[in-house]
């Protein structure tokens, strides 16, 4: 049997978060000695509770903090493409517990003001404790922000829709395209045509037609809880912005699927 099909049947007898937090532990039982050797190597490194740092990604506190300064580089090079970096303001669209942003002064510069939200309270909790000089917010579900309009410059939000339901994708991006500033930039990524390996054949036909895929059955925003995003749903999503470009990536590896990243900028 497929992970896929495995993990099809976990969720339809509700039993994929259960799975999930047993892979949690698992995974840090795997990385206790890789771990314990960064804390030892880096002491001054904040870093988050172990399920908050799995929840972002990976229980692995060198991909947490290194990896998360190579995101946001990588990060910030994409944005340069499109817009300047000197004052701005930027808003992390599902912070986690501040994996890319706490990285982004010392990229951008002290000129630019950063805020994160996020629908986590406790990552959201930890995050003003611990990393100073940002703003951060604890959202709902619920698309709403507590931002007049036109406040950002730059928008960016990594692998949060991939958690949404259908109904959720056009809320929050009416939201998120509200609080952008006119000819402010927004980054989000998707799980676009890469992800097709991982559909069931039933999935596959609803994707080529141009249909969103929703694996629900769990709770919403939730890493377990995914949607598959073809090419021509992303671009009605986004009819009112101007598409800048749409972003695909390879992988060498079977264990890393990149999604795309769409550039949007408000009309």
């Amino acid at each position: 049997m497929k992970k896929s099909q495995v993990s099809q049947l976990l969720r339809k007898l509700n039993l994929l978060y259960v799975a999930d937090k047993m892979r949690f532990y698992v995974e840090r039982f795997k990385h206790r000695d890789k771990n314990a050797a960064f804390k030892k190597a880096h002491p001054n490194v904040v870093l988050p509770p172990d399920y908050l740092i799995y929840e972002s990604f990976l229980m692995d506190y060198d991909n947490y903090y290194n990896g998360g300064l190579k995101s946001a580089k990588w990060l910030v090079d994409i944005f340069k493409k499109y817009t300047t970096l000197e004052d701005k303001k930027v808003l992390d669209w599902g912070c986690g517990p501040g994996r890319i942003i706490r990285h982004l002064p010392t990229l951008m510069g002290q000129n630019s003001s950063f805020y994160g939200t996020d629908y986590n309270s406790k990552t959201i909790d930890w995050d003003t404790k611990n990393l100073k000089g940002f703003h951060f917010n604890n959202n709902t579900l619920e698309a709403s922000l507590p931002y007049e309009e036109n406040t950002f410059d730059i928008i960016y939000g990594i692998s949060i829709f991939t958690h949404l339901s259908e109904k959720a994708h056009y809320e929050w991006y009416a939201e998120l395209y509200r609080v952008l500033k006119p000819g402010g930039v927004m980054f989000l990524t998707m799980q676009g045509d890469n992800y097709r390996k991982k559909l069931t054949e039933d999935e596959l036909i609803s994707y080529n037609k141009g249909k969103i895929i929703i694996r629900g059955n769990v709770k919403e925003g939730h890493r377990t809880y995914s949607a598959f995003h073809p090419k021509g749903f992303v671009k009605n999503l986004f009819s009112n912005a101007e598409i800048l470009d749409h972003l695909e990536f390879s992988s060498d590896t079977e264990d890393w699927v990149p999604q795309d990243m769409w550039v949007l900028k408000k009309r």
